[in-house]
């Protein structure tokens, strides 16, 4: 678990207490050490709704984030159901301020298929709206057996207000990662230099190279080159 305590931006006069964030992974084995500070590991249910519960119950604006829930044990999250159902409170504990955030790689795919469909249709990334992805991830990640929400009471019951899909970067955007990048190093953007790079990514469809298959995560590396 890492609690990076209040937050100032999120304090004031309409909201004088702050939030309280927790970070942890919920599963283990996948290369993490448990000794490590910025996790909570969780093996039950039954351990997950007692560290939930003692934290709210110390602090009621608290922020709860569930990191690669694609790799998480298939039903171990529905133990927090209970806490994001219609409630006002749960053995005297309310949950209705706190905040869960799950975040995975499940539903990729299908973000990307759709984002593929609108540049076919001659229409711009930027037209893609939530309402567009929301139903097709929502289906998709409840009928995924990897996603770690597979028959989910959680989607099941409508429970997860928001699917927040993280889009697939064009060329353009690709470049942007670069100039911010060098920028961040204190140097001079070359367009030059940003153009090579850039040209150095992968992309798919192949051959009209629209979307990139890594997003900007190679882009540090591909830096230190140049």
């Amino acid at each position: 678990m890492y609690k990076s305590g209040p937050s100032p931006g999120l304090a004031g006069v309409n909201n004088p207490q702050p939030f309280k964030w927790y970070f942890f992974l919920t599963l283990t084995g996948d290369g993490r050490s448990e000794a490590d500070p910025c996790c909570v590991f969780f093996d039950s249910q039954d351990q997950l709704q007692k560290w939930i519960r003692g934290n709210v119950s110390a602090c009621a604006r608290s922020v709860f984030i569930f990191d690669e829930m694609d790799k998480l044990h298939p039903g171990l999250i529905d133990a927090i159901k209970p806490f994001l159902d219609y409630y006002e409170h749960i053995d005297g504990v309310s949950y209705r301020k706190a905040i869960f955030v799950f975040l995975s790689n499940a539903g990729g795919d299908l973000i990307t298929r759709v984002a593929l469909d609108f540049w076919k249709r001659g229409q711009d990334r930027e037209e893609i709206r939530l309402k567009d992805l929301e139903p097709v991830l929502s289906v998709g990640v409840f009928n995924n057996k990897n996603s770690g929400l597979w028959h989910s009471s959680l989607i099941d019951r409508n429970l997860i207000d928001y699917f927040v899909p993280f889009l697939p970067l064009e060329y353009k955007h690709v470049k942007m990662c670069i100039r911010a990048e060098i920028r961040s190093r204190g140097e001079r953007v070359d367009e030059t230099v940003v153009q090579k790079v850039a040209d150095e990514m992968t992309f798919f469809p192949k051959a009209e190279r629209i979307y990139s298959d890594k997003g900007c995560k190679t882009v540090q590396a591909k830096l230190n080159f140049y």
